[in-house]
């Protein structure tokens, strides 16, 4: 009985018992068309939920500890070690930032068209783990940098010590970019949307991811960053490349619990199938009856997880595209009775309402773009700079390492998402009626109007900042620590922290439950790509105020002495666009149609 045990629990068991379990058992079976490694159906008790969950979190608090751990000191290296410029530094970061944000829309769609979420895991573990070790080699071997001591003219690095270096952090950003999309996606799956209580864990499941990622935020840049900045490079770099290899170990121990969902057509391809398909018949009458319109019956894509879709009035202009015509054509064959229309001319009513909700997606993608700007953009630059000119002072024999103010809103978001996920909750879901207390567009909206609010904070403090240095005379002496306390500035970095808890984990959540089935790893990849868009958008307006705000011969905005700086002026136009913003995202929200699934009872 004790081999038997862990036979099962290894996820082993032979397919005798398994019938024999089917039959007794018929509902602890999951519903949603989730499958095994084998490809074979799960059982609910056996499978998925937070004991698979638990391991994929500990995989995303892992791989944030080594990203926040290169991201957050990569300039100073840069700068220190390999002695390049600093606009040169600053452009290779923005480069490696840039290609690290736009490599997930790759490995989303990768994943959801070809190996699927769990084998797209795997392969970008291993390149991240290789990426890791590069790099770990490159600023630990004496060949592979330039030297640390340097009599008044320090040596650049070589192009090949350059070329390991920078080789190192790309396949960084190509394991990232199969690892952020697939990742989120392949714990979500792991919650059966057919059951109303798992459906229930599922948000709590991203709440708890984002509490996993604040703490690998909170490690990287306070011991890890103390780490590289006082011991060694080599040794903060290694740490991260053994917790990395570690969280795989503990991700394969974890497949026989994982639910997987099939990876279906491409996305591309259908979409375009239901574009063209409309087009053709653009002139032709839509039937009174919404029922006539073309839809499979086969419940086999039900099973695999592709689950069909209700229909949806708006962009009416798609639905021509499912509407059927007795015409042979139309058809694969000569048989109507067996076969299936030909897909570019008649399409399913679930494909087309798959096309709407992508079209659906547009306008909440473009409505969260300054949110990034406004908050996410700022904490990591401005920020820092007004807290480097300040006292920060803890005791008479420490400072706070500029790099380490973000620590403020890393607090702020771990106590808060505490707080929201078991208090705010279960009392909005009282008063509201809503299952999950407040619906995914509704919470997204609360944290834009508290990245309102933390501009207007961020304003304030700076007019604070520039009159005290005004009244000691420090406006042009920009090196000069200004007698007034970095924790000034803990209020605009907590109103960040709480509004990243509304806005970024319902992001997340958003583009994974409305996103169709076949593209859920491309929907996560699509929330990561608010923030790398956000960073660029941020790099032009700072651009655009630069240039306007020094016509008529003014000394500008944004300037190199951050005391001279109008640094509140520009806050005041974040807040400013952020309101507008709001109120765009409020309309957006109000008219927005949820993805309506059909529900069937699907015998195993």
């Amino acid at each position: 009985m004790k081999f038997q045990h862990w036979k099962e629990w290894l996820g082993f068991w032979k397919t005798s018992g398994q019938s024999e379990r089917r039959n007794d058992d018929q509902e602890e079976w999951v519903k949603d068309g989730s499958v095994d490694v084998k490809r074979r159906p799960v059982l609910r008790t056996k499978t998925g939920g937070w004991k698979a969950s638990f391991f994929i979190l500990v995989v995303e608090f892992s791989e944030r500890l080594a990203y926040f751990s290169i991201q957050t000191n990569l300039i100073l290296y840069l700068t220190n070690v390999l002695h390049e410029g600093l606009a040169t530094s600053a452009k290779n970061v923005s480069y490696w930032m840039g290609v690290t944000c736009v490599t997930p829309l790759i490995g989303g769609f990768i994943a959801d068209v070809y190996c699927g979420r769990y084998g797209m895991v795997l392969i970008s573990l291993t390149i991240y783990f290789l990426g890791l070790l590069l790099l770990t080699l490159s600023v630990s071997l004496s060949a592979l940098k330039p030297p640390d001591q340097c009599d008044g003219i320090c040596s650049k690095a070589t192009p090949t010590q350059i070329g390991v270096f920078f080789s190192s952090l790309y396949l960084i950003s190509l394991g990232t970019g199969g690892i952020k999309p697939s990742l989120q996606a392949f714990g979500a799956d792991q919650f059966d949307e057919e059951d109303k209580t798992e459906m229930l864990k599922r948000s709590s499941f991203f709440n708890l991811w984002y509490f996993g990622v604040l703490n690998g935020l909170l490690l990287a840049v306070t011991v890890i960053a103390y780490v590289e900045d006082n011991v060694s490079w080599g040794l903060g770099f290694g740490i991260v490349t053994v917790a990395m290899a570690m969280a795989s170990v503990v991700f394969l121990y974890g497949t026989p619990f994982y639910r997987h969902k099939l990876p279906g057509g491409s996305p591309i391809t259908s979409i375009a199938q239901v574009v063209v398909a409309a087009i053709r018949k653009r002139n032709i009458m839509m039937p009174s009856d919404m029922n006539l319109l073309y839809e499979d019956p086969d419940a086999e894509s039900i099973k695999s997880g592709q689950r069909h879709l209700s229909h949806t009035d708006h962009f009416q202009f798609l639905d021509k595209a499912a509407i059927m015509v007795q015409n042979t054509s139309e058809w694969n064959t000569d048989s109507q009775v067996s076969a299936k229309p030909n897909p570019w001319k008649v399409c399913t009513v679930t494909q087309v309402e798959e096309t709407k909700l992508i079209l659906n997606m547009v306008p909440i993608w473009f409505s969260c773009l300054t949110f990034g700007m406004a908050g996410v953009s700022q904490t990591t630059s401005f920020f820092v700079k007004q807290g480097n000119t300040m006292d920060r002072s803890l005791g008479s024999h420490f400072q706070i390492p500029p790099v380490s103010l973000g620590v403020f809103s890393t607090i702020s978001g771990l106590a808060f998402i505490t707080i929201y996920d078991r208090c705010m909750v279960p009392l909005a879901r009282r008063l509201t009626g809503c299952e999950r207390g407040l619906t995914v567009l509704q919470r997204i909206g609360i944290g834009l109007f508290f990245s309102v609010l933390c501009m207007m904070t961020a304003a304030l403090t700076e007019k604070k900042r520039i009159h005290v240095a005004e009244t000691h005379g420090l406006l042009d002496n920009p090196k000069t620590t200004i007698p007034l306390s970095v924790f000034w500035l803990a209020p605009q970095f907590v109103l960040t922290g709480i509004a990243d808890v509304f806005t970024l984990v319902g992001l997340q959540e958003y583009f994974y439950i409305e996103a169709p089935d076949s593209m859920r790893s491309l929907g996560i990849a699509l929330y990561a790509s608010v923030l790398g868009v956000s960073s660029f958008l941020n790099s032009l307006l700072i651009t655009l105020v630069e240039r306007i705000s020094k016509g008529g011969g003014h000394q500008g905005w944004l300037v190199n002495n951050l005391n001279r700086c109008k640094l509140d002026y520009f806050y005041w136009l974040l807040a400013i666009l952020s309101a507008v913003n709001l109120c765009c995202y409020v309309y957006i929200a109000h008219i927005y149609t949820y993805k309506k699934v059909k529900r069937f009872c699907i015998s195993q």
